[in-house]
Formats: C-alpha cells, structure tokens, sequence
C-alpha cells in the first residue's frame, strides 16, 4: 500500500482520475489519467517533500506555466496546473512511448534517429530563441507520438529547480548525471549549448546502444563528462554513417564554443547529410577528438590545441 501521502491510482486531482504509474524522477511523478468526458492525460505531480515547500511549490507553478506558454509543434502541450490536497499537478498530452521505451527495444535505425533529432532539435530552436534551456534532455523526455514524430517534455521542472537553488543555496542536483553537460558538471552558467550536449549524449545511446560514459560514482561521472573523450561510435557499429558520428562528436565537444553554436546550426548540418556532394570531412570535429577518428576517415590530422582549454578546464 502506498504512502498516505502518495498518489495511488483512483486519485482525483480536478478533473482527472490517475490510472496507472508512467515513471517517476527526483523531484515528481508522472501517471495516465482520464476525464470524466473519456478524454486522457498525463499528469506530472511533485513529490511531497517539495509540494510542502512553498517556495520550491510556487516556482513549480510559474516554470509549469511558463512551459505551457512554450506553443510549438514539437514541445508538449501543457494544460490544467493546479493544487488538490497536497498535491501539486499539471496535466499534459499524452504519448504512448518515448525514446527510452523505444531504446529499450535495441538500437534505432539511422534514417528513424535523424529524423527524432530534428525534430528535437527544432523543439530546441524554438526554445532557446525564447531564452529557455532544458537542462535534462534525455531519452525519458523525448516523447514519441503514434505517427513518430517526437516532442520534448519536462521545459519547466529543471528551470523551476534551478530557480530554487539560486534563491535558496540548497545543494540540488539539475539534470541527470549520465547526460549532464561539462559545465553543469563544475557549476558553471550554462546556455543553449548545454542542451546540445545533453542531446549528443543522447544520440550517442540512441546510435550504440551504449552510454558514452558509466561510473556508479556521481563525482567520476562528472569527472569524465570534463576530462574523458569518448569512443568514436562507429568503433562499436562501424555501419553508422561517418557524417553522423562526426555530428555526433561535435555535440560531445568538451567546451561549448567546439559544438554547433546553436540548435539552428545543428538543423544546418542534419540537412547537409542529405547532401551526397557534402564531403565528410567538412563535418567538424573538436580538435581533442580529432586523432579518434583518423581511423575511419582519410587522414585528418588534429590542430595543435589553443589556449582555450587551458582558460576552460578546473583541476579536479
């Protein structure tokens, strides 16, 4: 039996009914509802500890709202946000699958891959133009609809945490470890280019099958999102194509000024895969990553390193 204080199915929350647990994260849960009219939802709900913070639950209630102002094709649509008992809710679309159910079927094909990263990477266009980061785009928040087109979930609890930490100093992690930036990773401020990383890492999974960087340790997970590079993916599946792996790469640049400037830039580049004429190696790759794919490309020799890195990096 679930805690008094936990959402169970045949809860009321307005005018939804909860049926059944879709997941849950650190700081809510998200569960399949219905209406009285027959119609669904899906309702993400705080978890106790924070609904009975009322400053953690009053900027959960204006990054929802927020969100729900975030009107594009591709980024979910949001609905009723509200408070019943001591539950803090918002209702959203929702999708029968995402990218994590989806991986957990095996690797995605490269041409269904392309198409989930543009359209994710528009969902991003339009946000960062907006002056939103993500700051969590991982396969859990990149949902799938019937017709296969994905949308980006989840705009506004990172914000609304990421608000609360600056106000508060409470020590609170934002983001997922396994998809966290280099710069969420030292505390550094953090722009547009952090989601891009985030999705790097994502396709990474998406394309291999694997994660680019594992540790059970959160602190040498963050350690390798800083210092370590990862493995070309075309050395564990060498049928990827080598533009994507260089795309790829790209987005996993260490400093942000090596990745696409900006989500647009990265919608430039899926478009020029199409390109036949579009020579491979004039896909960047970060110059410390450079000599790692030497190996799958006609002989790329990697620039001496500037004095960038040494401005960027922080001794661990």
């Amino acid at each position: 039996m679930p805690p008094a204080d936990a959402p169970s199915p045949g809860t009321n929350l307005g005018p939804f009914t909860l049926d059944r647990l879709l997941g849950q994260g650190g700081f809510a849960s998200v569960w399949a509802a219905h209406r009285a009219d027959g119609g669904t939802a899906a309702i993400k709900i705080l978890k106790p500890r924070y609904a009975g913070d009322g400053d953690f639950e009053l900027r959960f209630r204006q990054e929802s709202q927020f969100a729900a102002n975030l009107s594009h094709p591709r980024i979910i649509k949001i609905g009723d946000i509200g408070r019943e008992g001591m539950f803090v809710y918002f209702a959203m679309e929702l999708y029968p699958g995402s990218l994590a159910t989806r991986l957990a079927q095996g690797r995605i094909p490269e041409p269904e891959l392309l198409a989930i990263t543009r359209d994710v990477a528009e969902a991003l266009t339009f946000a960062h133009e907006q002056g939103v980061v993500h700051r969590d785009i991982k396969p859990d928040n990149i949902l799938i609809g019937p017709d296969g087109r994905a949308v980006v979930s989840d705009f506004g609890i990172a914000r609304a945490v990421s608000g609360y930490v600056s106000a508060t100093g409470v020590n609170m992690t934002i983001g997922t470890p396994h998809y966290l930036s280099p710069e969420q990773a030292q505390g550094r401020p953090i722009d547009g280019r952090s989601d891009l990383y985030s999705l790097g890492i994502t396709l990474y999974k998406a394309a291999t099958g694997d994660l680019p960087f594992k540790s059970k340790d959160w602190y040498e997970l963050a350690r390798m999102h800083v210092e370590e590079p990862p493995a070309p993916p075309r050395e564990a599946h060498p049928e990827l194509s080598r533009k994507l792996e260089r795309i790829i790469l790209r987005l996993l640049a260490k400093h942000p000024d090596d990745r696409p400037a900006t989500a647009q830039e990265l919608l430039t580049e899926l478009d020029a895969m199409q390109d036949p004429g579009r020579d491979t190696r004039s896909f960047k790759v970060p110059d410390e990553y450079q000599q790692s794919v030497t190996s799958t490309i006609d002989a790329v020799k990697a620039p001496a390193k500037d004095d960038k890195d040494k401005k960027w990096w922080k001794p661990w």
